[in-house]
């Protein structure tokens, strides 16, 4: 075994990123120290500091939002390998992977089950047909099996479900989680459970032992009872892995899933007018703020890009936009695989609002702007001359396709 250490960029990222919400525990911050007096001080600021009563203490001190952090100019961070060489036995999890990659709810879910698997088990990943993630190794999995093929492309119940009972007689798992969410994971979960005709617990938010929680009447209710073999979890159900590095070992099966007869036809997506989704559910916001000069142009750019149109506050405020497209901690909380600000600043009520969307792209002309700061993208200039330049290169890009279909 080679003892080079490695390094990992995405940890790396979010060690030089002060807008990052693991941010501030990245940071090699002295959790003690010698006083004037001789008397050995703690770090109660500290992310995960103990009081002496064992209560976890909250960092209230803004680090995490930047306020007191510091970045370095070289940040060389390796977070410690998590490796089960033999597992005892493996946690199944089965994420929804929308786009190709792991959501805010497939994390949780990854969370618990790295601590339902605890020091002896393994986490074993399911994924099914192409992905675009690779953050498996820092999300939980140590085993990652990727099963590809047309037949499991689009809507296919049926035929993932051969493929999970081909996978539960191979490794046997302990338990199977997959998230009680709209976007496949609870179908698929609850049609799994019948198929092995098991009572799965569903909504789950919390295990301890051989008991879980989960809610019941229409969300108002805690329901307690015996852990089930199958678990629809639900969001928030654990912490994310975060202080540890995973294998993510990629395995296959020894046998080809069995094709199934289906009875279902896949015919496609649905267009929907991008108007008409909740914020909470877009997947691509297209955000204007202050700095927006020419708000036909604004709109014009979002329906070339087929985007979800969202506001800063200041934008509502002074009427631009309604009040159910405001994005912030004062209006709506959103989840955007991409989340495009225009115009806009920053403010932290703003960011708390977009702290979970995967990746933000900033149009701004202040470069020292926080909003810039947390972009994972940025593009200094005047919004209304790059909104040309969007259009017209979005038009040209359907037009090459269009000749090159034709």
């Amino acid at each position: 075994m080679s003892d080079i250490i490695r390094r990992d960029p995405h940890a790396e990222w979010i060690a030089r990123n002060r807008l990052h919400p693991l941010h501030a525990a990245m940071q090699p911050t002295q959790a003690s120290w010698m006083g004037p007096n001789g008397v050995m001080r703690k770090n109660v600021h500290g992310a995960g500091f103990i009081g002496p009563n064992g209560i976890k203490r909250i960092d209230r001190s803004g680090a995490q939002q930047g306020g007191m952090a510091k970045r370095s100019v070289s940040v060389d961070v390796q977070l410690p390998l998590h490796r089960v060489t033999e597992p005892s036995f493996y946690i199944a999890v089965v994420p929804d992977m929308v786009g190709g990659r792991l959501n805010s709810h497939d994390r949780d879910m990854l969370g618990l089950a790295h601590k339902m698997a605890g020091g002896e088990g393994a986490v074993l990943a399911v994924v099914f047909g192409e992905h675009k993630e690779i953050a498996f190794d820092i999300a939980g999995v140590d085993r990652l099996l990727v099963m590809q093929g047309n037949e499991f492309a689009g809507y296919s119940p049926e035929q993932r479900i051969q493929g999970l009972r081909t996978v539960d007689n191979q490794f046997a798992p302990r338990h199977w989680l997959l998230p009680d969410s709209r976007n496949g994971g609870g179908e698929l979960g609850r049609r799994f459970a019948a198929s092995l005709g098991e009572r799965p617990s569903t909504r789950v938010w919390q295990v301890s032992g051989d008991t879980c929680i989960g809610r019941a009447g229409a969300g108002t209710e805690d329901l307690s009872r015996p852990l089930s073999r199958l678990i629809l979890a639900a969001a928030e159900c654990a912490e994310p892995v975060s202080e540890t590095r995973h294998e993510a070992l990629p395995v296959e099966l020894s046998t080809a899933a069995p094709r199934s007869l289906t009875r279902i036809e896949d015919l496609g997506a649905v267009a929907v007018d991008p108007a008409l989704i909740p914020m909470s559910e877009a997947e691509f916001i297209f955000s204007g703020g202050n700095g927006v000069k020419d708000w036909s142009l604004f709109h014009r750019t979002a329906v070339a890009l087929g985007a979800t149109e969202g506001a800063s506050r200041v934008a509502v405020d002074d009427g631009f936009m309604t009040r159910d497209r405001q994005v912030g901690a004062s209006g709506t909380w959103v989840t955007a695989r991409v989340y495009v600000a225009v115009g806009i600043s920053g403010a932290i009520q703003h960011l708390q609002g977009i702290g979970t969307c995967d990746k933000v792209v900033a149009v701004n002309v202040d470069p020292t702007c926080d909003m810039i700061k947390r972009a994972d993208l940025s593009v200094i200039g005047e919004s209304s001359a790059i909104l040309e330049a969007l259009i017209e290169a979005v038009e040209h890009y359907r037009n090459g396709a269009k000749r090159d279909a034709a």
